[in-house]
């Protein structure tokens, strides 16, 4: 009976757990609305996250001209990225979220709601991530269903976590940093700064990627990686 008893205990524990992680994922801060950098396929997906996890959009900033004044996801796009009528409100009635895919021009417009607005972009968190209580993560990432944060696994800053990805126990992921759907990175591995992981890639343990490293979909990567590199193939090779 004892027995019994105290594995009811750990069952009620981990649903415990389960239900504050829950209540973390929704974050607080996002009792305002938010506007969304880029309108493309990763902006519409964090609508959507938004959306579900009852956030207000507010609107999408897209530097394509043929994409202002349409709506996106029931959403308004309200014009180009560095549009001042609307980013002056950033940080005083709403949030800001990054969603362009190409790293540099990311990096400029989180820098400038930094400097500029003096806020730091928002996570875009699905309710269907699995997070243990011992991982932690940084600002302005983007999280899709399904993803795995397993245990002691570091995310850092505006990094694009696609759907059904599995990061191991002590896996460390530095900023700016892509990894596509269902790609599995093992224990230990340690992702540098922007790196680019395509989809369904496996790393193997204790692995590190170097900074600005691009991994091809489908390749599996056995060995350390220097920075820069690109690589592809089951075991991934360099391509020169």
């Amino acid at each position: 009976m004892l027995n019994i008893l105290n594995f009811l205990e750990e069952v009620l524990k981990e649903i415990y757990s389960k239900l504050l992680n829950s209540i973390f994922l929704q974050e607080k801060a996002m009792d305002k609305p938010v506007i969304i950098f880029g309108a493309t396929a990763i902006g519409r997906s964090a609508a959507q996250i938004f959306k579900s996890n009852d956030v207000l959009v507010y609107g999408f900033l897209d530097d394509n001209t043929s994409l202002h004044n349409t709506e996106m996801e029931g959403v308004a796009v309200l014009g180009g990225t560095d549009d001042e009528n609307i980013t002056q409100i950033i940080g005083k009635e709403c949030e800001a979220f990054v969603a362009i895919d190409e790293k540099e021009l990311r990096k400029t417009i989180v820098d400038d709601l930094k400097e500029q607005q003096k806020v730091m972009p928002v996570n875009a968190l699905h309710a269907g991530l699995l997070m243990a209580e011992t991982a932690s993560l940084g600002h302005g990432n983007f999280v899709d269903a399904g993803v795995i944060l397993g245990a002691n696994v570091t995310l850092g800053h505006h990094c694009q976590i696609q759907a059904n990805v599995a990061l191991g126990e002590g896996v460390s992921v530095a900023d700016y940093v892509q990894i596509g759907m269902g790609s599995n990175i093992n224990d230990g591995v340690t992702i540098e700064e922007g790196v680019f992981i395509g989809s369904g890639v496996t790393v193997v343990a204790g692995i590190t990627i170097g900074k600005g490293a691009r991994i091809g979909a489908g390749s599996v990567v056995v060995s350390h990686v220097t920075e820069n590199a690109v690589l592809f193939g089951n075991p991934a090779s360099e391509v020169k």
